[in-house]
């Protein structure tokens, strides 16, 4: 099997990167930094975002595992100190000979942004948020190509199901099941009076359904993707919608996800 290991950088994440390596040379594992067939992810959820964006280009073609060292994260399975029982099941040896890990694929959101000064394209496991640096944000907010209103506030977010427990969250946004191909937009403080008016509400738009966000007004924005800020004085436009591929796990042990959630917030 070829791996790669990506860590946090903390004392404990680094001890078990080392001891990670120890046990997969004895299985016989092969370290790939280019091509490899699984990606483990130690630290949080931070660093599960950090090892999804650095093997952008190779998604279809790998999984990624994850062991938290903190509290528990929404894309790690297994604990600090089961290491050696992932090794385990990753080698298929001993009780779990022959044994396979069930591939789980989340949704993506495609992100297509465009500037006076050309387009980008990007890819986000959790979200997309569109901010305002000096003051309010003016966006027009399109859906298949049909004005749907004209947004003032702090901002937008813009998640993937399994993004849909972080910011978006705490923003008001319903938690979605990630077998559920979809992205949801979710308001940031948005200003509603007589004058002003949005929907107030978080909305779900299916995989063949896109939105587009209009900048209406000269401003400077933060878009961030992920964990990764962008600063934008000339953004024309963001087209948002659920992309082609999909993000695998493998999953080695059952963990559904509501387990995850009733684990993360109500203890």
């Amino acid at each position: 099997m070829r791996y790669y290991v990506l860590d946090r950088g903390d004392p404990l994440s680094v001890e078990l990167t080392q001891q990670f390596h120890k046990l997969a040379e004895q299985r016989g594992f092969v370290l790939d930094a280019e091509s490899p067939e699984i990606v483990v992810s130690i630290g949080g959820d931070g660093t599960m975002l950090h090892a999804f964006h650095t093997f952008i280009d190779r998604i279809p073609d790998l999984a990624f595992v994850g062991v938290h060292t903190g509290h528990l994260g929404f894309y790690a399975d297994w604990k600090a100190d089961e290491l050696t029982e992932l090794i385990d099941h990753m080698s298929g040896e001993g009780e779990h000979s022959g044994m396979k890990p069930r591939l789980v694929k989340y949704p993506l959101v495609q992100l297509e942004i465009h500037k006076k000064s050309g387009t980008s394209s990007y890819i986000a496991l959790n979200e997309f948020t569109l901010k305002g640096v000096d003051g309010t944000v003016v966006a027009q907010i399109d859906i298949n190509d049909v004005t749907f209103e004209m947004f003032r506030g702090d901002g937008i977010c813009v998640s993937t199901p399994s993004g849909s427990t972080a910011y978006n969250k705490s923003v008001g946004g319903a938690m979605v099941h990630p077998s559920i191909d979809a992205l949801q937009i979710a308001e940031i403080a948005s200003i509603n009076n007589r004058i002003f008016r949005t929907l107030g509400s978080p909305l779900l738009l299916p995989k063949h359904h896109h939105c587009d966000i209009f900048s209406r007004k000269e401003q400077r924005l933060l878009l961030t993707i992920d964990h990764v800020n962008i600063s934008i004085d000339d953004l024309v436009s963001v087209r948002c919608q659920v992309a082609e591929q999909q993000v695998s796990f493998a999953r080695y042990r059952p963990f559904p996800f509501w387990n995850r959630v009733r684990d993360a917030f109500l203890g």
